[in-house]
C-alpha cells in the first residue's frame, strides 16, 4: 500500500513480502508455459551454463537539493514514505528531508497510481518514484543511475514520456519529449543515446533508426493524451519541428512506405547488415500513431496522407516478415520485436492481428524463457540464464492490450516478486532468481505502469 500524509514513520526498506516468488519461478520453467491463447507448450532444456552478474545498485535516492545517488546492495537506509528521500531512520530527517518528501508525495497525488487496490499498488508506486528519480530537469531521462546507464537512450525516454502521460503527469511527459526534440539531429534521425545534458551523444556508437520510431510515437501518444482540444494543438505546436522532422524521416527511409528501411542497429544495439523488425516496427508504430497529432496541428490533409502511409507500410511489414516474424528479415529467430506488432503498440484491436503473429508471439516464451523464470530479449539470444526485465514486461504490456489479463498478471507478479530490497525492478535476474546489473531501470519501470493502465481500463470497461 502507499505511504499516506499521516504515517508516523516510514517502514524499512528490506521488509516486503516475497511469499509467491520461489513456487512462480518453478512454475515458469517447470514443465510447460501457458501462452496467450491458453495452449500448453513443452519448455526447452535449459543450458547449464548460468552466468552471474553482480547488484551494482538496489535502488537510488534523491537528496533535497535533486542529487542523486545510486544505494549499493545490503544498505539499511530508509526512504521517507512516497518518496525516493533516504534517510538512516525517519527519526532523523531533517526538514529539508521532510519538505522534499512531502513534495514527492504531492506529485504523486496529483496522477493517478495504477492498480491502486491490488497486488500491485505497492510496486506502482515504486514504480512511479523510481521514474521521477530517473527523469531530469531538463527532461532526459536517464536509463538507470549507474554509470555506464547514467544516459538518455530514445527509446527508454519514450516509454517513460507515455507511462507519464497515461498516468496524469502530462507536463511532465512533455518535458521528456521535449528532450528528444532538442537533440534530435536536423534530418530527423536520433544517435543511440545522448549525454544527459543534452550535449550529445557519448560515444560513436552512431545512428539509430528506430529511435526515430520510438521519439514520434511517444510525442503523438502524449499529445493524444491532452483532453483539452487548445491545450492539445498548443502541444503539437510545440512539438511540431520533432513531427515533421520524424515524419519526413520515416518516409524517406521508407519511401512513403513502400519499402522496409535500409539495416540499422535497433534495441540490441549491434551492428547488422540485416533488415530488423526490431526497427521496422517502431518505425510503423510511429506511422499508425501520428494522424491525430496532425489534426491537432490542423492539418487534416497531412493526417489522411500519413494515415495513408501508414496502412501500405503495415503491409509491407507484414508481407515481409511473415510468417516466422523473425528478428532478421527471412529468419525464424523471434525476438522481443514480436510484441511491437500487437497492441497497445499499434491501434489494433486483438481480433484484428495477423494469426501468424499471434503464434509468433504465443510460441516465443518457450524459446526466450530463461531459469530464473524470466525471458531473454530474443530466441538466438546466449543461453546464459539471465531473464531481462525489459522484454518480461513489454510481454507482460503485450498481454494487456491483448485482453490477456491472466498472462499479463502472471509477468507482473514475476516482476514484482524479483524487484530489489529497495522496490526497485532490476534490469536482470539470474537464473537462481537474483535481481542483477542495476536497479531501477526506466525501461521496465515505465512498462509495469502502462500494462497496470491497460489493466485498470479493462475492469473499468467490465464494471
Amino acid at each position: 500500500m502507499p505511504a499516506t500524509d499521516d504515517d508516523a514513520s516510514a517502514s524499512p526498506a528490506h521488509v516486503r513480502r516475497r511469499p509467491r516468488a520461489a513456487l512462480l519461478a518453478l512454475l515458469l520453467v517447470a514443465a510447460v508455459v501457458v501462452t496467450g491463447t491458453g495452449r500448453a507448450l513443452e519448455v526447452w532444456p535449459f543450458s547449464p551454463r548460468n552466468a552471474t552478474v553482480a547488484l551494482s545498485s538496489a535502488g537510488i535516492s534523491v537528496a533535497p537539493d535533486g542529487t542523486r545517488t545510486p544505494i549499493p546492495p545490503g544498505s539499511d537506509v530508509q526512504f521517507l514514505p512516497g518518496s525516493r528521500v533516504a534517510v538512516a531512520s525517519p527519526g532523523a530527517a531533517t526538514q529539508p528531508q521532510l519538505d522534499a518528501a512531502q513534495e514527492s508525495r504531492d506529485w504523486l497525488a496529483a496522477g493517478t497510481v495504477p492498480g491502486a487496490g491490488t497486488d500491485f499498488e505497492d510496486m506502482a508506486v515504486d514504480a512511479l518514484l523510481d521514474v521521477r528519480a530517473l527523469t531530469l530537469d531538463d527532461g532526459a531521462v536517464v536509463a538507470g543511475w549507474s554509470p555506464n546507464w547514467r544516459y538518455a537512450w530514445p527509446r527508454d525516454n519514450a516509454f517513460v514520456a507515455v507511462a507519464l502521460a497515461r498516468t496524469g503527469h502530462v507536463e511532465d511527459a512533455l518535458t521528456v519529449v521535449m528532450f528528444l526534440q532538442q537533440v534530435q539531429e536536423a534530418d530527423g534521425s536520433f544517435e543511440a543515446r545522448y549525454l544527459p545534458d543534452g550535449s550529445g551523444p557519448p560515444d560513436d556508437r552512431g545512428i539509430q533508426t528506430d529511435a526515430t520510431g520510438w521519439a514520434l510515437w511517444a510525442a503523438a501518444t502524449v499529445i493524444a493524451e491532452i483532453e483539452s482540444p487548445q491545450d492539445r494543438t498548443s502541444a503539437a505546436r510545440d512539438l511540431e519541428p520533432l513531427l515533421e522532422r520524424s515524419l519526413a524521416h520515416i518516409r524517406d527511409l521508407t519511401d512513403d512506405g513502400t519499402t522496409l528501411p535500409p539495416p540499422s542497429p535497433d534495441y540490441w544495439e549491434v551492428e547488422t547488415s540485416k533488415q530488423t523488425l526490431g526497427t521496422s516496427a517502431p518505425l510503423l508504430m510511429a506511422l499508425a500513431a501520428s494522424p491525430p497529432a496532425l489534426d491537432a496541428l490542423g492539418d487534416a490533409r497531412a493526417a489522411r496522407e500519413v494515415a495513408t502511409v501508414a496502412e501500405t507500410f503495415d503491409e509491407v511489414v507484414h508481407d515481409a516478415f511473415a510468417p516466422g516474424y523473425g528478428r532478421y528479415l527471412g529468419g525464424s529467430s523471434v525476438d522481443t520485436a514480436v510484441a511491437f506488432l500487437l497492441p497497445p503498440f499499434l491501434p489494433v484491436t486483438a481480433d484484428e492481428v495477423p494469426r501468424a503473429v499471434l503464434s509468433a508471439w504465443d510460441a516465443a516464451p518457450i524459446r526466450m524463457a530463461r531459469p530464473g523464470g524470466g525471458l531473454a530479449p530474443g530466441t538466438s539470444w546466449k543461453r546464459d540464464g539471465i531473464s531481462w526485465t525489459p522484454t518480461t514486461s513489454v510481454f507482460a504490456l503485450a498481454s494487456a492490450g491483448l485482453g490477456d489479463q491472466t498472462g499479463a498478471v502472471r509477468w507482473l507478479t514475476w516482476l514484482d516478486d524479483h524487484r530489489t530490497t529497495l522496490g526497485s525492478i532490476p534490469e536482470k535476474v539470474l537464473f537462481d532468481g537474483s535481481p542483477a546489473q542495476l536497479a531501477p531501470l526506466a525501461w521496465s519501470s515505465a512498462n509495469v505502469l502502462l500494462t497496470l493502465v491497460l489493466l485498470d481500463e479493462a475492469e473499468a470497461g467490465r464494471g
